[in-house]
């Protein structure tokens, strides 16, 4: 139905969603509704006061009042006096608050509302959030109270949000998975190698507590794309996607590209490949979804109705000219957030069970905002007739969803895959499918390749001498926010089999299925509401190729 926005807007999403959760932050959780909303005891607080005038001021005084509240939280400064506490009568409510909107909301069959809470891990600034998503109804979720990051109530060090989830199963008989994202804004800690931010191990009981809690990754959202970067990937042409890269999250370290490799999800599971191979576990066996990480619950990843980050960055005439942040040094344009992300599960059903069970088997994928249908199964002997078969049916029956280990061998050929992606109805044409490898080398190096296996107007594009495929075209109008879907295909469908399998070596395969090229929100906005166009906005601003990501399939000897 309709809602109203933060800023008085009327605002509805022409499409429905078929899942979604509401998470808010565990520490001082409920501190934000009782500020705006004049608890009298907050406003007797000069502090307190002074915030509540800048909020209700509204726009960007509004957002300055929010970055400063945040600051002091990650700082350890925040007044004792206005920090509700777990324990409190006031964070019981505001936890009781959210699991009450999860139930009236929650529609088995039709919409499933999850129950769940971010843990916003940002010591120093360095990014290590995680939103932990419970399988279990409101009765169970309302035994035990979210888990925090502020001392002596909580821990920044992710080992201890572990301990506390294995807590709440032991006592309340539920379940729980987390779901790390941002980093691209951690400054080189989310993935670590050997040792932790913290000083611990990357040993046996680290790799198997990471990988037992947190099965899939956040690959995308509005605070910028996590498959991989550019300089990580320097022969991907299309790595250089919604690239966030100028520092930590609160901007006070600049970003390093030393950094980079412990941040981005290809590279990740590629090192977890290696720790495998010294550990015998690996911590980065994860399928990969996108969410929005909207701070106002209107969570649309559509660039036609992009609703944005805050309050602050909500549609308008003057959208494009605010900062979305401005923190220390760091000024992110409101034009670089991306209007991304969603996540798709391959579930049995509409319901809290079917949808978290799909996540813990990661039969899972993200896109950065169409909805397109992509399948994706490996096996040992696909062939180009299957193609011409039901491909759920032919998949499953001979192969592997994605997410999940192909078998051993029977006999010496090499993996085939069998892959089928549909585009998205109110969106462009695909461009083309890729299947992105990865893997370690002999010598103990991390390697990928990214394939091109099936693209549109194959009658009329091939690969050139230099085996790369032409780009697709571009039919957009950016005066007009407009594209033509007269290129690119609207389905493409094949079955691939690995030219360079080595059975000798670990491997992991992920399909990239990618759009034509279709107009970001920027374009919306000027054509809605006139918006001014600031300095510093290129080509690239305008216009993207949207695309899918799905979670891997391993192979290992």
């Amino acid at each position: 139905g309709e809602v109203t926005s933060s800023t008085g807007q009327k605002v509805k999403l022409s499409r429905p969603l078929d899942f979604l959760m509401v998470a808010d932050h565990s520490d001082n959780m409920g501190f934000f509704p009782a500020l705006a909303g004049g608890d009298p005891e907050m406003l007797a607080d000069p502090t307190g006061r002074r915030w509540y005038d800048m909020i209700k001021k509204g726009g960007q005084d509004g957002v300055a009042a929010a970055i400063e509240i945040v600051q002091s939280l990650t700082a350890n400064s925040f007044p004792d006096v206005l920090y509700l506490a777990p324990g409190t009568d006031a964070y019981r409510s505001a936890w009781e608050l959210t699991i009450k909107a999860a139930e009236d909301n929650n529609q088995p069959g039709s919409f499933t509302a999850l129950i769940g809470y971010e843990w916003t891990s940002t010591e120093k600034g360095f990014n290590l959030h995680r939103v932990v998503v419970y399988r279990d109804n409101g009765v169970k979720a309302s035994i035990v109270e979210p888990y925090t990051t502020l001392p002596p109530y909580g821990s920044p060090d992710p080992r201890e949000l572990w301990k506390w989830m294995g807590d709440y199963e032991d006592k309340t008989g539920g379940r729980l998975l987390a779901i790390a994202h941002n980093g691209n804004l951690s400054n080189g800690i989310m993935f670590p190698e050997t040792r932790t931010y913290f000083d611990a191990r990357v040993d046996r009981e680290y790799v198997e507590t990471r990988a037992r809690w947190e099965p899939l990754y956040e690959a995308t959202q509005i605070k910028g794309d996590g498959e991989t970067h550019p300089f990580l990937s320097p022969n991907d042409e299309f790595a250089d996607f919604g690239s966030w890269d100028l520092a930590n999250l609160n901007g006070s370290e600049a970003k390093t590209e030393d950094m980079l490799a412990y941040e981005y999800g290809r590279e990740a599971l590629k090192i977890g490949l290696q720790i495998e191979q010294r550990e015998g576990v690996n911590p980065y066996k994860f399928g990969m979804i996108g969410s929005t990480d909207s701070h106002t619950s209107l969570a649309t990843a559509d660039d036609n109705e992009f609703l944005g980050k805050h309050s602050g960055t909500e549609p308008g005439p003057k959208r494009l000219e605010h900062a979305m942040a401005e923190i220390n040094d760091l000024r992110i344009e409101g034009w670089d957030q991306l209007a991304s992300g969603y996540a798709a599960v391959w579930a049995t059903e509409n319901s809290r069970a079917a949808i978290f069970d799909a996540m813990m088997r990661k039969e899972v994928y993200a896109t950065t905002g169409p909805r397109m249908v992509v399948r994706f199964f490996g096996g040992w002997d696909f062939s180009d007739a299957d193609t011409d078969s039901d491909i759920a049916a032919v998949g499953y029956g001979k192969g592997v969803p994605m997410g999940a280990d192909l078998p051993a061998a029977s006999n010496d050929s090499a993996p085939s895959f069998l892959v089928s992606a549909l585009r998205d109805p109110d969106g462009g044409n695909l461009d083309r499918v890729q299947i992105i490898k990865g893997w370690v080398d002999a010598e103990g190096e991390r390697q990928e390749q990214v394939y091109d296996v099936a693209w549109g107007d194959a009658d009329s594009r091939q690969p050139g001498e230099d085996g790369r495929l032409p780009p697709v075209g571009n039919t957009v109008d950016v005066a007009s926010a407009s594209f033509e879907n007269t290129i690119g295909d609207e389905q493409l469908t094949t079955v691939w089999t690995d030219p360079d399998f080595d059975p000798a070596l670990s491997a992991f395969y992920y399909v990239r299925v990618l759009e034509i090229p279709t107009p970001r929100w920027t374009a919306y906005d000027v054509l809605e509401y006139g918006a001014v166009i600031p300095d510093g906005m290129d080509d690239s601003d305008w216009v993207a190729q949207q695309r899918a990501y799905t979670s891997p399939i391993w192979y290992t000897p």
